[in-house]
């Protein structure tokens, strides 16, 4: 044991300070954090008869879900040539979409709910 301790001793004294360095990435080698790429995912509340927010600003590709909260069934339906519609949204349902364009929409059944979609 004591010949053990001696050798163990003798290593630990022999060392230089420079050995003893932790080597730490340059600052060129460390990962940045990634920005923010690809779609988003947006909420669009139904409640109160009112789509909430009334306008969202997103970019193409992006999801908008819209939840409906109220009581009774809505819809959301692009208003202008009713390119796409999600048809009846029951209370507590979802209706997502992907977005290809600017879009004003509106709800068919009730039609004094409107919303606009804006692509930044």
């Amino acid at each position: 044991i004591f010949t053990c301790i001696l050798i163990c001793f003798s290593l630990v004294s022999c060392t230089h300070p420079e050995d003893n360095s932790i080597n730490v990435p340059e600052a060129d080698s460390v990962n940045p954090v990634p920005e923010k790429s690809g779609p988003e995912l947006h909420t669009v509340e139904i409640n109160a008869m009112k789509f909430q927010p009334e306008e969202i600003n997103v970019k193409i590709g992006d999801t908008i879900v819209w939840t409906n909260h109220d009581m009774v069934t809505h819809c959301v339906t692009e208003e202008k040539t009713k390119a796409w519609t999600s048809g009846n949204i029951v209370s507590g349902a979802s209706w997502k979409m992907a977005v290809k364009s600017n879009a004003d929409y509106f709800c068919a059944i009730h039609q004094v709910m409107n919303g606009k979609i804006k692509v930044e």
